[in-house]
């Protein structure tokens, strides 16, 4: 006998009543899951179910909604849903129907930075023509990353090892988040519009895409193509590509190999200083080897030629030369000086007080050289002068006729070697050493 106060349902009632429960607790939610079951039959609905490690639930996606799907869904693929859950009562199945589904998680981020690529090099911002190269030398560079991150300390490490000349300036942003993209576009435009720096890295440590999804930003991409200043994008590890390293006029695979590309190594740059060095001495050398052999040739020209008007204007040659000399000395000792103060102002403010210190005393070491080699250069060219000067005197016939003899010469000037050059009644002149006699031929 039934109980009358007993209320008794049937299964139809019993899931009508589930149904309005779901369908009013649940009026409309997100769920993301992994893809399974994925079915569309010929009725162009879309029966799937979302899955999870632990559960899943049933789902249907009806026509013309399934239809309109920018993606083919299909087995493994992460989604994210929105629709209204509810209870299919011929057969108690509750079910979540969906008007709403798109890729989830690095899927979406990945199909929206292929569109966003895709769009940007169409409009030729990735072009190769319009990049511009880096400074051969830079002296300041500006670094636009997260100061507390692991990218910082590894650029800033490798430059203090290749070259620690560089001004390196760090330009604190957020390299990840919501407000990312608009911190790093702002700080980007601010650097280049000061005209303090030289290039301008953009740098990052790894992570996934959606830790990266910051530099994807299409703002970003723009303002580096649009920036005055070289931009070197150094963004994830090797195999992380973004907008910004597209956009960039370099881009590094690690933010190491980027401090690498932008300085040079010292060690190479002493090495080339070296060489100019020795290249220098050796070609001060020959050419002053080339001048002390113009010098000896002209010494054998005065000895053949011997006129006392040549001697002169040898001697004020050689005088002027000597003052050329002294001002090259001059000159090239004051550059010298000039450089040696500006490598000290500079390990100054970047090397320590021991080196400063061997480099005064190689300044003091290599003062006085100068001077000393153009004072026996000096003493060396006036003893040869003298010698010449001597020289001439002992072969010129005024000497001899200081000797007591004297030149006798026609009324012409033509100089009388034989008797048979006058007649009686000739007029001729006797040239003394301390004057001139008018004589008359008997």
């Amino acid at each position: 006998m039934t109980d009358p106060a007993r209320d008794v349902l049937t299964p139809s009632q019993l899931n009508t009543l589930a149904r309005d429960l779901l369908e009013s607790a649940f009026p409309l939610i997100w769920v993301e899951g992994e893809l399974g079951n994925v079915t569309r039959p010929a009725s162009g609905h879309l029966y799937f179910t979302l899955k999870d490690a632990r559960a899943q639930v049933k789902c249907a996606m009806f026509k013309p909604k399934s239809q309109w799907l920018k993606f083919a869904p299909r087995e493994g693929l992460r989604v994210l849903a929105r629709g209204r859950l509810t209870l299919y009562e011929a057969r108690g199945d509750y079910q979540l129907v969906v008007d709403h589904l798109e890729e989830a998680g690095e899927g979406a981020l990945r199909r929206a930075f292929e569109e966003l690529k895709a769009k940007l090099a169409a409009e030729g911002l990735f072009d190769a023509g319009r990049k511009r190269p880096l400074p051969a030398h830079v002296q300041r560079l500006g670094v636009i990353t997260s100061p507390s991150g692991a990218a910082v300390r590894d650029v800033l490490s490798v430059l203090e090892r290749r070259f620690p000349l560089v001004q390196v300036d760090v330009l604190p942003v957020q390299v990840q988040g919501e407000a990312a993209p608009a911190q790093i576009v702002d700080m980007l435009q601010r650097a280049a519009r000061s005209g303090r720096y030289d290039a301008l890295l953009v740098a990052r440590g790894g992570g996934s895409l959606e830790d990266l999804w910051a530099f994807n930003d299409e703002r970003l991409a723009r303002a580096i193509a649009a920036s005055p200043v070289p931009v070197v994008s150094a963004v994830g590890h090797e195999t992380d590509f973004t907008l910004a390293d597209f956009a960039a006029d370099l881009r590094a695979p690690t933010p190491s190999v980027a401090a690498e590309l932008l300085v040079p190594d010292r060690r190479d740059l002493l090495t080339r200083v070296n060489v100019l060095q020795q290249r220098l001495a050796t070609t001060q050398t020959h050419r002053l080897r080339q001048a002390m052999q113009r010098a000896d040739r002209a010494a054998l020209r005065l000895q053949a030629l011997r006129p006392q008007a040549r001697l002169e204007m040898l001697r004020r040659r050689e005088q002027d030369a000597v003052r050329r000399l002294h001002a090259l000395w001059r000159d090239q000792h004051a550059r010298r000086l000039a450089a040696l103060r500006h490598a000290a102002t500079v390990l100054r403010a970047h090397a320590p007080q021991r080196r400063l210190e061997q480099l005064r005393e190689r300044l003091l070491a290599l003062a006085p050289r100068p001077q000393a080699a153009v004072a026996r250069t000096l003493q060396r060219d006036a003893l040869r002068l003298r010698g010449l000067a001597r020289s001439l005197e002992a072969v010129s016939p005024l000497a001899t006729v200081a000797r007591g003899y004297a030149l006798v010469t026609q009324e012409d000037g033509t100089l009388v070697r034989s008797v048979n050059q006058v007649q009686a009644g000739d007029a001729v002149n006797a040239r003394l050493s301390d004057g001139t006699l008018k004589l008359r031929v008997e």
